[in-house]
């Protein structure tokens, strides 16, 4: 009974293979909800393709679900078959702290950087690296990790960051800095001011959103008849 229960019909592949493509555009337009539900939908049809569980956890840590994100990671373990890749993801499930997160800790306490926007580094951290979905992940210089963090979210908090006073604390050259922190924004698409990560009260984008609002409204009035 439990081989019939795993047997899958062609047609529902190529309709979870659909959905997952779809999933993945919107999930690239930023289009979230609907990305979650595409693979949502794959999942249900195709429940053992890693893939598909994968898909869902990025589009779920993205929308900011970490407890639905984390279980979808465990399915994707569940039907993985590269050890590499599981024992990867399965240091996103331990209680303790990795090497990154500690140095995080330390290094930006000392520096008397707000609790929240340290919050907002280790959340940086964890988004990144479900964000990488299979893409290789190198930690032999977590220092290097660390301080891309400290430098990622003072910019988007526009507090002064300076690349040789980083690379002095965390004892990291500048391009190591700098090539880690442009993995961050390009895997994370952040923005300035990015909500995710923004601790400061007032965000600028806020304004911006209002304005766009106000153009778009004031050009349905001009137009109309």
């Amino acid at each position: 009974m439990a081989g019939k229960a795993n047997i899958v019909s062609l047609t529902d592949e190529r309709e979870a293979q659909a959905l997952n493509e779809r999933g993945l555009q919107q999930y690239q337009r930023w289009e979230i909800q609907e990305a979650i539900e595409s693979f949502e939908k794959a999942t249900t049809l195709v429940p053992t393709n890693p893939d598909y569980h994968l898909n869902l956890a990025r589009a779920l840590a993205r929308f900011g679900n970490y407890d639905k994100a984390l279980k979808a990671l465990g399915e994707f373990i569940r039907y993985e078959s590269d050890v590499r890749l599981v024992d990867r993801f399965e240091m996103l499930f331990a209680n303790a702290m990795d090497e990154v997160e500690t140095l995080i800790t330390e290094k930006m306490t000392r520096k008397g950087v707000p609790l929240d926007e340290i919050g907002a580094a280790i959340q940086m951290w964890l988004e990144y690296r479900i964000a990488l979905g299979r893409s290789p992940l190198s930690i032999r210089k977590p220092q290097s990790w660390a301080a891309a963090l400290d430098y990622t979210v003072h910019k988007v908090n526009f507090r002064d960051a300076v690349l040789n006073e980083l690379s002095n604390i965390y004892g990291m050259s500048e391009s190591s800095i700098r090539s880690h922190h442009k993995d961050l924004v390009e895997t994370l698409d952040i923005m300035p001011c990015d909500y995710r990560y923004f601790r400061g009260k007032g965000n600028p984008l806020d304004k911006l959103v209002e304005a766009a609002a106000m153009l778009e409204e004031m050009e349905r009035r001009f137009r109309e008849p």
